[in-house]
């Protein structure tokens, strides 16, 4: 029975060490690259904007035509509106141009 008591101290602390590892691991493998798509989702979804092309989350293709403060106004067709929850969109396709300054030119840097 002595032989159980001398050994039996160092293994208990190793099952410890083994499972802090597994959460570890876990947290860097699927909880930090689950929050950064998620962080990168809301900022896409906060930037939105009128013409912005974007995709839902089921696959229907529209311009925004109105952004409300937790919806999105999406023209699906010509003249066909619908209104979709901002956490829908999954992806834009194609953001809006915004329209430049026009370019004035002074007098006195005209030269003819």
């Amino acid at each position: 029975m002595q032989y159980l008591a001398a050994g039996g101290g160092a293994g208990g602390f190793t099952p410890i060490l083994m499972i802090v590892l597994l959460f570890g691991v876990i947290y860097f493998l699927m909880i930090r690259p689950q929050q950064k798509r998620r962080r990168e989702a809301e900022a896409m979804q906060a930037a939105l904007g009128p013409g912005d092309e974007v995709v839902t989350i089921g696959g229907l293709y529209g311009t925004v035509t109105g952004v409300e403060d937790d919806a999105v106004l999406l023209e699906i067709a010509p003249g066909v509106q619908a209104r979709y929850a901002r956490p829908a969109i999954a992806r834009v396709v194609t953001r809006a141009e915004l329209p430049s300054e026009p370019v004035t030119e002074d007098a006195d840097t005209v030269k003819e």
